[in-house]
């Protein structure tokens, strides 16, 4: 599978039938993950909550490392809209060319200028270029260097932002969910979903770091809160966890998860099971994890444009539509969820 998108029905379709939710089957002939996982998670197999977090762990830290110069090539494969150009999750006017709007060191101060290497989980929170976090694709995206930049090193919340990029589409400014008052960097809600799958990706990952990480660099404090279970802070796990809910598992996340796993060989498993952070944090912490059951299925309810009253209706790639078109839409509504559907 390829870092494009699937761009014709028949694919769409064979997509969704492969990865149809489905309750763990009593019996099988050969037991299977979701995707192109096989028995990849089957070590985690009944494991339930602060255990299931480990035992993932373990499956998923071992991959082929990457050095900080190819992530450039490898962005052309995991982030390629389906026209071709750079996707960009910080901003919704950019139409960068991969190679030809590099960020060469200099410039950038104009938003849709150029893009660059964003740490989502920001590596000072680590410790600056320490392998094997710092090149790990799963929580580097290519941005707009603008708006990276304007992000910094703060944490995700919510925010009405003293500062706003095109269209508001992305902020920067005081918090305003309830546990946390500093500043804080607040994407797009239709990408809300990707960033917690992100976070809840590097606090398994890596959680025997955590400890360190909390004690290590203050700016981290925000997020983590020093141990290795639950990882996360309690307002920033209730938000992420809210965040997950409302923006769930998306065609380009699954996507970006088989060309990931084509260049470093380990995959994020709450992309390739939707909900799985309940069974880690959430009100399923007591129920044994079956890895051939639940494979993430995409939300396709096919609907019509007067169904849903919206606010912001996008495209994948995040360009701003005027009305639903032709294929998967992603639209935000007026009670502030965000749904994907086909037309």
């Amino acid at each position: 599978m390829t870092g494009r998108l699937f761009t014709t029905a028949a694919r769409r379709y064979w997509l969704l039938l492969m990865l149809t939710t489905a309750i763990c089957p009593a019996q099988q002939v050969a037991a299977q993950g979701p995707g192109n996982s096989g028995n990849y998670y089957a070590p985690a197999d009944g494991k339930t909550g602060a255990a299931l977090k480990t035992a993932l762990a373990a499956i998923i830290y071992d991959r082929t490392e990457r050095t900080y110069g190819e992530l450039w090539t490898d962005f052309q494969t995991t982030d390629v809209r389906d026209d071709g150009y750079v996707w960009d999750m910080y901003s919704c006017i950019t139409n960068f060319v991969f190679g030809t709007h590099q960020d060469k060191g200099t410039g950038g101060k104009n938003e849709g200028e150029f893009y660059n290497r964003e740490h989502s989980f920001p590596n000072s929170w680590f410790g600056g270029k320490v392998p094997p976090m710092y090149t790990d694709l799963h929580h580097m995206y290519p941005t707009d260097k603008l708006v990276n930049n304007k992000r910094g090193n703060n944490p995700f919340g919510q925010t009405d932002g003293t500062w706003l990029s095109a269209e508001g589409f992305s902020k920067l400014g005081p918090c305003t969910y309830p546990g946390y008052t500093g500043t804080v960097f607040e994407p797009n809600d239709i990408y809300k979903g990707d960033f917690s799958r992100t976070y809840f990706y590097m606090v398994t990952c890596y959680e025997e770091k955590l400890p360190d990480w909390y004690a290590s660099n203050a700016e981290s404090q925000a997020t983590l809160d020093g141990n290795t279970y639950p990882g996360l802070s309690s307002w920033q796990l209730a938000m992420l966890m809210e965040w997950a809910k409302r923006d769930p598992v998306s065609e380009k996340e699954i996507v970006r998860n088989e060309a990931v796993f084509a260049i470093q060989h380990n995959r994020n498993p709450f992309i390739d099971y939707q909900g799985l952070e309940d069974y880690i944090w959430g009100d399923k912490t007591g129920v044994p994890f079956c890895y051939d059951q639940n494979a993430t299925a995409i939300n396709t309810a096919t609907t019509d444009s007067h169904r849903h009253v919206s606010t912001d209706i996008f495209a994948p790639d995040g360009r701003r539509l005027s009305q639903l078109q032709h294929g998967l839409n992603i639209v935000r509504t007026t009670d502030g969820r965000v749904i994907k559907l086909i037309k």
